[in-house]
């Protein structure tokens, strides 16, 4: 195949031609600052409104609980240390889990140093949250549960539902990063008592630079970027307009073809998984089997690293990930795979592979076929799967 096999969309998407398109009067035609008074720049005001009104609908909020952010990290640190600022009076706990995205883990770090105490709750083999130990968690003086929807390496969905409800038991705020899970999972804030939620429009083939910050009505948020009346005055700066309209019609396309898209990634995510699984030896796949993301497939190879791996299949064209995109380059085996308890040496032999709806059988069969080559050679290079495979044999 003389051609670019892309699966890695959990690292981002292609921006939808629509969607660019629906941008581009924004940068050329429609051009005024929506903050000025006169009437031509009415539709970078109009814009913005719409695609409040878009995003609120496909999340069952209200327009003016919709704040737009350059993406999900800032999303995240707005809503964890605005909440640990406002709220530091009644208490600074905060409870968050073991395989967040970096964006939260970094933060509660940030807060660590500042007087907050963390707790971070362990998840099982498959990745999903301990609801015991989040509830054991629970202290007068929590003020915040942050867990994310969907987890960005192994694809697991966490109990959001019931991590929302333990949280409105006890009246602790509860924020979720879903990232990776909005535009591809039905999502309704009231009924995941949901107070905060992150996006990123490059998710769900939108553009790059767009996210936003859903905020329950009645939750002391203080701004996070300081400057002009902006996001009624809880975020300066001038709007993105070209990116919250792109974002518009990412969101738009994306509600509308969910259920369909979701059944063609699932075909091709699981034929995917049942060939590795049946035709490579020594092979595990990390993140539940079912409550996973319908694009995800995580497979953790003994004996080989993983960016050799990455390496070899990017030769012929293939483009995957051995975890999540903000942590390329580093040494450090991925934080989700120790956390669900692979050793050191089988968490370095990890591919993340995610599809679209784009994607093909002919494309998977030819993945499948380069990773039972790449994975053969790498392993018959290997002194430790030699090894092995003599202690196997006495």
């Amino acid at each position: 195949m003389n051609q670019t096999i892309y699966l890695d969309n959990a690292a981002t998407t292609r921006t939808n031609p629509q969607v660019v398109e629906a941008m581009l009067p924004y940068f050329t035609e429609n051009y005024g600052n929506p903050s000025s008074v006169y009437e031509f720049s009415a539709p970078s005001k109009e814009i913005i409104a719409s695609a409040r009104e878009t995003i609120a609908e496909s999340l069952g909020a209200r327009p003016a609980e919709i704040y737009f952010t350059a993406g999900g990290t800032e999303s995240d640190n707005w809503a964890i240390k605005a909440v640990a600022e406002a709220y530091g009076d009644k208490g600074k706990h905060i409870i968050t889990s073991k395989i967040e995205h970096h964006a939260v883990l970094h933060t509660c770090e940030y807060l660590e140093k500042r007087g907050f105490e963390i707790t971070y709750v362990d998840v099982d083999e498959n990745g999903i949250i301990k609801l015991d130990e989040l509830r054991k968690a629970v202290r007068p003086d929590t003020i915040l549960i942050s867990v994310m929807f969907a987890n960005n390496e192994i694809g697991t969905i966490e109990p959001v539902k019931e991590i929302g409800r333990i949280a409105r038991e006890h009246g602790i705020l509860f924020h979720t990063d879903a990232v990776q899970a909005y535009g591809h999972i039905p999502i309704h804030v009231d009924e995941y008592n949901i107070d905060m939620l992150s996006s990123s429009a490059h998710k769900l083939n939108g553009p790059k630079g767009i996210g936003f910050l859903y905020i329950r009505t009645g939750i002391k948020m203080r701004s996070f970027v300081h400057g002009g009346a902006q996001e009624r005055k809880r975020r300066g700066g001038t709007e993105n307009v070209p990116g919250i309209a792109g974002y518009k019609k990412a969101v738009e396309m994306a509600m509308a073809s969910m259920e369909e898209r979701e059944k063609k990634e699932r075909e091709l995510r699981d034929y995917l998984i049942d060939r590795v699984m049946a035709e490579v030896p020594y092979v595990r796949l990390n993140g539940h089997r079912t409550t996973r993301l319908a694009n995800n497939a995580n497979f953790a190879f003994q004996f080989i690293e993983g960016e050799s791996l990455l390496i070899m299949l990017d030769s012929s064209g293939i483009c995957g990930s051995s975890g999540s995109a903000c942590t390329s380059g580093s040494l450090d085996p991925s934080h989700v795979l120790l956390a669900i308890g692979l050793p050191h040496e089988i968490a370095h032999g990890s591919l993340r592979l995610t599809v679209s709806s784009e994607n093909t059988m002919e494309e998977i069969d030819f993945v499948v076929e380069r990773i039972k080559e790449i994975v053969k050679r790498l392993r018959d290079m290997s002194p430790l799967y030699e090894d092995f495979v003599k202690s196997a044999k006495r």
